[in-house]
């Protein structure tokens, strides 16, 4: 009897025995399989934030490189037009109010503002700036550091764009802004959070902008600017100890930041890893436990064994109760076998209902066939990793774009399928294409600007002929001078709105610069129809305005140009605007129109020279 209750105890400890090996080996894949998820996605979206934080910055090189090609400089040392000219664009502009400064291309200074303090032309910084000139790049320094008029010390950041005279380099425009009040700054700032710290670091190390202000200026770790000078282009993660704390750090760098800067997201480990880890140690602690209790005979193993894994399921689903993203396991036909409660009342779905289901469902129909190629190759990739971005469809059938990152562990024992990580994108999403509607669209106005108003003249030109109107307010500048900036863009802005209702639904309405605004009429083949437009524009515009309480009146030149299908749209451009200077010099928009010059008079500079 004793050999039997032995035997029985000894088969009890080596089915427990196995069953702990199992269970460790199953733990450990899960864990390296949810960190794998946890790492690529943290990855791809530190990628996301580091390309927004690039595209912010070409941004404001861009505003500064169109002041530079708009304005005429004089060049001189210390001339005064050129130094007016600097002080009223710092006044106006949303990227540099800080200050402005003409270079020569020795660096040195020909004008400056003298508004705020600036950098020395000495300091280190401006040689990253001036490398990137040199590659045919907008100019970004590195951190450069000054005192204000009370003695504090002020972090500043440089960019600078070629000065062009003839098609040559003549000179630099340098403009300047404080790190501390930029719009990247206000977007770091955004991403604050108690478990972890975003800098933007420039190639020495020091932090140009941060999720905590009071860290502009300091330097970081040694370990984290030694992973970014050793990779530089792409992203990675670089672990260190910080006193007594292992801390990890993910850096982003390349072309997606400019003069060589660096993204980073810096947290301890401890809260990188998070719950799973520890949860992940707690069940190992547990199936060693179970093999002391193997003693005890089979019948303790059996009700051990289901505690256990009763326990497991739970600990797993609170994992995954409260995370704002989306977690499922998708079999090889696209079918959910499992998806975390967060799946269920993100997309407004009763709990479980997803289960069983086909995920394409849920996609948009336009994104459908592109998912489903996409889980096809998949499929066929083993440890295949894919990240995109879809639109998903929720209970009411309103569509959310998601970013997701999926993980082919079909292989995987613990697993078997597809392991899905989603979240949802659509403030980024929006945010991108407000930053690209805003690089095609005037910011007084909300009309396309310049480049816009080119690129459908330019579509058009391919197919059709165009009427070119170019409009030039008459009597704009005495209104500005009388009433001020304020007042002058306020009127622009409701010449805007008169001349967008004026025009037929198909036609183009453009801001290209100052008071001076292009129609285009697609389709026209009868001078008559564009000549009565001009006259529907002019009479539109001699109308009287209400701005900030004073009535003024002001008139329009406009210049009218015929472009027949597949001709220049540079050239049908500028003959509108000289044929508009025509009008000008006979009176102006109350005169009579004249006919339209063939050989067309060269009168002043045409904005498309520039």
């Amino acid at each position: 009897m004793r050999l039997r209750n032995w035997i029985a105890v000894v088969v009890s400890v080596l089915l427990l025995v196995a069953v702990g090996i199992v269970g460790v080996v199953v733990n450990r894949s899960a864990l390296r399989a949810a960190d794998t998820v946890h790492r690529a996605d943290s990855q791809a979206l530190a990628v996301n934030n580091a390309t927004l934080a690039g595209q912010m910055q070409l941004l404001s090189a861009k505003e500064l490189s169109e002041f530079a090609q708009t304005r005429t400089f004089d060049l001189g040392a210390g001339h005064a037009g050129d130094l007016r000219a600097l002080e009223a664009y710092v006044r106006k502009s949303a990227q540099f109010p800080y200050g402005a400064a003409i270079t020569g291309l020795d660096g040195t200074v020909l004008n400056a503002t003298r508004t705020n303090p600036l950098p020395d032309p000495s300091d280190p910084g401006y040689q990253v700036m001036r490398g990137l000139l040199l590659s045919g790049k907008p100019g970004f320094s590195s951190l450069m550091s000054v005192y204000d008029g009370s003695g504090h010390k002020v972090a500043v950041e440089a960019v600078a764009v070629p000065i062009r005279v003839g098609g040559a380099v003549a000179a630099v425009l340098v403009g300047f802004n404080k790190l501390a009040d930029t719009t990247l700054q206000a977007y770091t700032a955004r991403l604050k959070s108690d478990a972890h710290r975003t800098i933007v670091i420039d190639s020495a190390g020091a932090a140009l902008f941060a999720s905590e202000a009071s860290l502009i200026g300091t330097k970081i770790n040694p370990a984290v600017v030694a992973a970014a000078k050793a990779n530089p282009a792409g992203s990675t993660f670089v672990e260190y100890r910080s006193g007594k704390t292992d801390m990890i750090a993910i850096v982003v760098t390349g072309d997606v930041l400019p003069g060589g800067w660096a993204y980073v997201r810096i947290q301890t480990m401890a809260s990188f890893d998070g719950a799973v880890h520890s949860r992940s140690q707690t069940i190992n602690v547990t199936l060693l436990a179970m093999l002391l209790i193997g003693a005890v005979g089979i019948s303790i193993l059996g009700y051990r064994t289901q505690v256990q894994r009763r326990r497991a399921d739970e600990k797993f689903q609170a994992l995954f109760q409260h995370a704002p993203d989306m977690v499922a396991v998708l079999d090889a036909d696209g079918r959910v076998a499992y998806s975390s409660p967060s799946a269920a009342s993100v997309l407004h779905f009763p709990a479980g209902s997803l289960q069983g289901s086909s995920v394409f469902e849920l996609v948009h129909p336009e994104d459908r066939q592109r998912m489903m190629s996409a889980f096809e190759r998949l499929l066929g990739e083993r440890n295949g990793v894919l990240r995109l971005q879809t639109r998903i469809l929720n209970s009411t059938g309103k569509a959310t774009w998601f970013e997701f990152t999926a993980s082919n562990q079909m292989h995987n024992p613990a697993l078997t399928g597809i392991v899905i990580n989603a979240r949802d994108v659509s403030e980024n999403r929006a945010f991108q294409e407000r930053l690209a509607h805003e690089a095609q669209h005037d910011a007084l106005t909300g009309l396309p600007n310049r480049r816009r108003m080119q690129d459908a003249l330019s579509s058009s030109l391919r197919q059709e002929s165009v009427g070119v109107l170019f409009v030039d307010l008459d009597g704009f500048k005495p209104v500005n001078d009388a009433y001020g900036h304020e007042a002058g863009d306020e009127l622009l802005r409701q010449v805007a709105e008169r001349l967008s209702a004026c025009v037929r639904a198909n036609d183009v309405l453009s801001r290209v610069g100052g008071d001076e605004f292009v129609v285009l009429m697609p389709g026209i083949t009868d001078r008559s129809d564009a000549d009565a437009m001009s006259e529907r524009v002019r009479l539109c515009v001699e109308r009287p305005f209400l701005v900030l309480g004073n009535e003024v009146t002001i008139g329009a030149s406009v210049g009218v140009h015929l472009a027949g299908a597949a001709d220049d749209p540079d050239q049908a451009l500028r003959a509108a605007d000289h044929a508009m200077y025509a009008v000008k010099h006979r009176g102006g928009g109350r005169a009579a129109a004249i006919p339209e010059q063939r050989d067309p008079i060269h009168v002043g500079r045409h904005r498309a020279d520039d």
